[in-house]
């Protein structure tokens, strides 16, 4: 169920009833009624994969409570690990085999058939969701839940299930103890970050992809050097878009349910520095990486500064792995690893002296960022060749536009707008009279409709 469309306004719409009825005199069974909308969302995808979710669910809360309860590393490893496996069971084994199956093929072996694995929805972030839980259950950081009901609404609240952001236990589990109240609701922030993600998606993510991205990233060659250039920045602007429109819109929808979620992304093309990109860029999964996987898996900076280069290189490569079983994945990782280490080496991550510093640093770290998401984007090493080569095509430019650039440069230029826009905007349509402020959100809405494209394409971050 993708957020801009009929169905979801439907099925939010009766959420909010429900919930809003049922929270403050009978909070239990409010948290059944999240669960039951939860699963129900979920469904639309795969009734099958809602048994495999809940799967995980009990098994997150169980090992909470033999973890967390008992203070027992074994129990926690066994969780973690668990929780790992059916993450690289659905997205690892046929790459795994694939990889086999080249070598046996070069060896001349016979053929080995790939399995029929279909990755669910939201996989990846569920389960970092689930990782979270049991080790800060462990640590002390969350409450151990004693009851299921908590974890399982925790794992499957459908405003970040699919795509995130990645919602840390001890920040949303004491939410569901202290019931929301209704007079509270953020209406005026929520309606900004709904209609803002909305307009990022259909607007300017939907017309980059089909009109730029996606017919020069399936054949570059056949395309001149201006139009694989601005492919290569619009695909930057298009993934930002798409996926901070996204977070934006869950937070929005949560915020309107009386849940908060931290934000996911600061203008992050702004950063003049790759370590302050990762401050600014899905911070969710970045600060996850840090705490989780750099401390207090591979000791972070305790350890000297040589194992501390190798720590980042190590943590982005598993970010990128983290993204999917493919090369390119890999090699992103590890071209943002090795460009950190080599930021740190050199004492970059200081804040330039000059201006003329800043913008050197900026440009920089700007096309670092966009050569990674090229090689994101390609779905393998040759393709990632070809838009090299098409840098320096001289076919005539066939797709640019000025409609065209000037989404690009618009997706770009509110990164450099002032940080509290939003809180500004949000101060002064906050006096407005009710009505007043729905029908400016409906002709809002209906100018949104009317500037995209027909249809709406899934979000970039689904398939991870």
């Amino acid at each position: 169920m993708l957020f801009p469309t009929g169905i979801f306004a439907i099925f939010f719409a009766v959420v909010f009833l429900g919930h809003w009825s049922l929270v403050r005199w009978a909070p239990r069974w409010d948290r059944l009624f999240l669960l039951a909308a939860n699963l129900a969302f979920y469904a639309f995808w795969s009734v099958e994969f809602c048994a495999a979710l809940l799967f995980v669910g009990f098994w997150t809360w169980m090992i909470g409570l033999l973890a967390g309860g008992r203070r027992s590393r074994a129990w926690l490893w066994v969780g973690v690990g668990g929780a790992l496996l059916w993450l690289g069971w659905f997205k690892y084994t046929n790459f795994f085999i694939q990889e086999v199956l080249n070598r046996a093929e070069f060896l001349g072996l016979g053929p080995i058939p790939l399995l029929d694995i279909v990755l669910p929805v939201g996989i990846s972030f569920y389960c970092f969701q689930a990782i979270s839980y049991m080790v800060d259950a462990y640590s002390g950081e969350a409450e151990v839940e004693r009851s299921p009901l908590n974890v399982l609404v925790y794992l499957t609240f459908f405003p970040h299930l699919a795509a995130g952001p990645i919602v840390r236990a001890a920040h949303f589990l004491p939410q569901l103890h202290t019931p929301p109240d209704r007079f509270r609701i953020p209406v005026a922030m929520a309606a900004i970050l709904i209609l803002g993600g909305l307009f990022k998606k259909m607007v300017i993510a939907s017309e980059l992809a089909t009109g730029l991205v996606d017919p020069v990233f399936r054949d570059p060659s056949a395309y001149g050097a201006a139009d694989v250039w601005l492919a290569s920045y619009a695909y930057s602007v298009q993934i930002f878009c798409d996926f901070s429109a996204y977070s934006d819109m869950a937070i929005g929808f949560a915020a309107l349910l009386g849940y908060h979620f931290p934000k996911n992304f600061d203008q992050p093309f702004r950063a003049v520095t790759l370590s302050e990109f990762w401050r600014r860029w899905h911070i969710s999964l970045s600060t996850w990486l840090r705490d989780y996987l750099y401390i207090r898996a591979l000791g972070g900076n305790r350890r000297g500064e040589t194992r501390t280069r190798v720590n980042l290189l190590l943590t982005m490569v598993l970010g990128g792995i983290w993204h999917g079983a493919n090369w390119t994945f890999l090699l992103w990782g590890a071209l943002h690893g090795a460009a950190l280490a080599v930021e740190r080496a050199l004492g970059g991550k200081g804040e330039p002296r000059t201006g003329t510093g800043r913008l050197l640093r900026w440009l920089i770290t700007f096309h670092i960022v966009v050569l990674a998401f090229v090689l994101f984007r390609t779905p393998d090493m040759a393709s990632f060749g070809a838009m090299l080569a098409g840098l320096a095509s001289p076919l005539p430019a066939e797709l640019v536009s000025w409609r065209l650039l000037l989404l690009v440069a618009f997706g770009l230029g509110i990164h450099f707008l002032p940080p509290d826009l939003r809180e500004r905007v949000e101060d002064w349509i906050r006096g407005l009279p009710p009505l007043v402020l729905g029908g400016a959100v409906g002709v809002v809405l209906l100018a949104i409709l009317l500037a995209g494209p027909e249809g709406v394409a899934p979000f970039i971050y689904f398939q991870f």
